[in-house]
């Protein structure tokens, strides 16, 4: 539910005659409406000098809380109000729809599923026009073109270079992160990092451990995680236990000899014991 919030008082003289217009404004509203939509009067609004708003309440099941709006005037001397305009407006606890957002900004990181489009707009401060005419450009200037990825219709503008290393800073694969400030190892001095090729690659690069929680994803260079490459253990061996004896007891058995062969009874008592 969005509040409403009520129009300020005109401070105005309030015009008798348009004040007393109750039955005219009602007579408007029903010719608006009709007759079951229009109920109880709640009071009126001076608008300005010789301006006022009559309020009814509407009794339409589906507009509770909703207000018919009548606004009259009159002519300086006139005995009789004009009516400017009958209108529905939403009351202090109508229901009302949520403010209009634009779609551009609706749309928020990770909404993109495929097959969607999400289109760039011409004047997008992240981008500036790349070097795209190599036409007749020598080899050693294309070699140069094509190693810094120049041979776009647009790159990145050093204010998108700047936004973009500024949200990755502040992420969750920066320095002030819960799990980089729990360790002392950082992304700098580890052998999973990939330094970005640009120059972005002096603060970030890219984690190559599948057991990072960066892995794959844009770390900065004093991020850090646990599995980091100087993060080892040294585990020893432990010792073999002796072998442990019991010496309170023991039970004799007595073995019947292999070349004896033993009588069903006797193979049956064995088997019973």
């Amino acid at each position: 539910m969005t509040p409403v919030r009520a129009p300020e008082p005109v401070r105005a003289k309030p015009d008798a005659v348009c004040v007393a217009a109750v039955e005219p404004a009602r007579d408007a509203a029903i010719a608006e409406a009709g007759a079951k939509q229009v109920g109880e009067h709640l009071g009126h609004l001076v608008e300005g000098e010789r301006l006022v708003t009559h309020y009814f309440a509407s009794t339409h099941p589906g507009y509770r809380g909703w207000r018919w709006a009548v606004t009259v005037t009159r002519a300086s001397r006139a005995k009789t109000v004009t009516v400017n305009e009958v209108v529905m407006l939403p009351g202090d606890v109508a229901i009302v729809a949520p403010e209009w957002v634009p779609w551009s900004d609706r749309v928020q990181p990770g909404d993109l599923r495929p097959g969607d489009l999400f289109p760039t707009h011409a004047d997008d401060p992240r981008l500036e026009p790349g070097f795209t005419d190599t036409a007749d450009a020598p080899e050693d200037v294309l070699t140069v073109v094509e190693e810094l990825g120049l041979g776009r219709e647009r790159v990145l503008s050093p204010f998108g270079r700047e936004e973009a290393a500024e949200r990755w800073y502040a992420g969750d694969f920066g320095p002030a992160s819960p799990i980089a400030q729990a360790v002392p190892y950082k992304c700098h001095s580890c052998g999973y990092w990939i330094r970005l090729a640009d120059s972005l690659g002096q603060a970030f690069g890219v984690c190559a451990n599948e057991m990072a929680p960066g892995e794959a994803r844009v770390v900065a260079y004093d991020y850090g995680c646990g599995a980091h490459s100087d993060a080892t253990i040294d585990i020893t061996e432990p010792p073999t236990p002796e072998h442990a004896f019991d010496t309170t007891g023991y039970d004799t058995l007595e073995l019947a000899d292999p070349n004896v062969a033993l009588t069903p009874r006797a193979a049956e008592e064995l088997a019973e014991d």
